[in-house]
């Protein structure tokens, strides 16, 4: 990704969008008595097309917006989205992606791997809650929300990102020989 000052502006634009998108209205819609989390999604699709640095920073502020605007301890949240826009972005600069359905398995994955990690910071931060059945059914929901959402998420994030995004050609497939009068 090419970061340009208006690309950066557009990336502040998704991260402020993104967050208060979270707060006022996917928070309120719930459905199996869960509600869905795009920011994990948001993060991987930003890490998929911009690498790990641009993953991880903007994992941070979109965790750093969100502990603010919640006013929960600072830095659960941000350590949790970096590491998850980080790990996208590798993911990203190490492997080809063949298939459009990496994009949604990696936010099904992210999402998934987000909440563990809230659940994980919840606990190191001395805040007691007990872990049941119902607390893991919720996890897996809403990663099936992460996946169902990510695909939408990550071409609205590629469509506003166009400008800067280096396109890598596509590897072309070679015929296998053929063998005349056989």
């Amino acid at each position: 990704m090419i970061l340009t000052p208006k690309i950066l502006a557009r990336l502040l634009a998704l991260v402020l969008l993104g967050v208060l998108l979270q707060l006022s209205f996917f928070s309120q819609v719930a459905v199996f008595h869960v509600s869905p989390d795009v920011l994990p999604a948001l993060v991987v699709s930003l890490g998929l097309l911009g690498g790990s640095m641009t993953g991880a920073v903007t994992g941070f502020a979109v965790g750093f917006l969100l502990d603010c605007l919640l006013v929960a301890p600072l830095g659960g949240g941000s350590l949790v989205l970096l590491a998850t826009g980080y790990l996208a972005g590798l993911f990203r600069e190490r492997f080809e992606i063949h298939s459009r359905m990496v994009a949604p398995l990696l936010c099904m994955l992210g999402t998934l791997f987000a909440e563990l990690g809230f659940g994980a910071v919840q606990l190191m931060l001395g805040i007691d809650s007990s872990v049941s059945t119902g607390v893991i059914r919720d996890m897996l929901i809403k990663s099936a929300y992460g996946f169902l959402l990510g695909w939408p998420i990550y071409l609205g994030v590629k469509r506003a990102l166009r400008p800067a995004l280096v396109e890598e050609p596509a590897a072309r497939r070679r015929r296998p020989p053929t063998v005349l009068g056989a």
